[in-house]
């Protein structure tokens, strides 16, 4: 099964360690630097999960996964938000959105994977049961 995920970060730096990470592991990443770049990537492709950096110039990573959950086609592609924030504010308005999950940057690679891997294989079981 081949796995795709997008990744979207206005850091070229994470963006390279994301998708070092997964690519390393055989997953196919397609990486984009704003929240206007993943709504327009997401017009014509459908990867199975999104990283979403909260924090982004122009449209953040909350209006971005509005504008992904307001789109039948995209509204259940589940997102993990990527953030440096340690507060439970953040945390609590990103569950509110939509999220199913935070990773902490920098990232640890073995969480990312781990985090990553956890929230495929239950949208699989949800899917399996629908």
């Amino acid at each position: 099964m081949d796995i795709w995920i997008l990744v979207v970060d206005d850091n070229a730096a994470n963006l390279a360690m994301a998708n070092r990470i997964l690519g390393e592991e055989g997953m196919r990443v397609s990486c984009v630097k704003s929240g206007e770049s993943a709504v327009k990537f997401l017009k014509f492709n459908r990867p199975d999960l999104i990283l979403l950096d909260v924090h982004m110039p122009g449209m953040d990573g909350f209006e971005t996964i509005a504008a992904v959950r307001a789109d039948s086609a995209t509204a259940n592609i589940p997102v993990i938000f990527l953030t440096a924030d340690d507060d439970s504010e953040t945390e609590e308005k990103g569950l509110q959105a939509g999220a199913v999950d935070f990773i902490r940057k920098p990232f640890v690679p073995e969480v990312l994977l781990q985090r990553v891997r956890h929230t495929l294989e239950q949208t699989r079981q949800q899917t399996d049961q629908a």
